[in-house]
């Protein structure tokens, strides 16, 4: 049976490149909650979940276009040195966030660092990425009042902001 939208989802993952790289992986860590039916997950990846049955474990693949999107060159910049705070020290493989002028949050990673500019990335880390996720599906139950006003997922006690 589907699981419907404003569930509480709990799952347990191993997300792994096409390459077989570990990405990230909640073994020995806390299950994952996310609400259903609310851009918290990949859509691919949420599409496979609700088809699972409570207790079963499915390997998931995510195309680079269905997941983060193809890598795009178009979004490899360079910015003026000027542009980053005097006081900041700049690291390449620093990931920072800037914000477009209507206020959308941008998260970039410095590649290179010249004696003028920056080279930055707005890529996605994971874009140009074929994924697979091995999934379990753990628990879902229904979100409360407070998790649906609030658009995300609370801990058993309750808010933990």
């Amino acid at each position: 049976m589907p699981i419907d939208a404003n569930k509480v989802v709990t799952i347990n993952f191993t997300l792994k490149d096409d390459e077989g790289n570990l990405i990230e992986s909640t073994e020995n860590m806390k299950p994952f909650s996310y609400l259903s039916g609310n851009n918290q997950i990949l859509p691919k990846l949420e599409e496979a979940v609700n088809q699972m049955i409570i207790g079963t474990k499915k390997d998931i693949k995510v195309k680079a276009a269905e997941g983060y999107g193809e890598y795009n060159n178009a979004a490899i910049q360079q910015i003026d040195k000027k542009e980053f705070p005097e006081d900041m020290k700049l690291e390449e493989g620093m990931h920072l966030i800037a914000n477009s002028p209507d206020g959308k949050q941008m998260p970039f990673i410095i590649n290179k660092i010249g004696e003028n500019d920056v080279t930055v990335d707005f890529n996605h880390p994971l874009a140009g990425k074929n994924l697979e996720f091995n999934v379990e599906l753990l628990d879902v139950r229904d979100a409360t009042h407070e998790e649906l006003s609030h658009g995300h997922v609370h801990g058993p006690d309750g808010a933990h902001h």
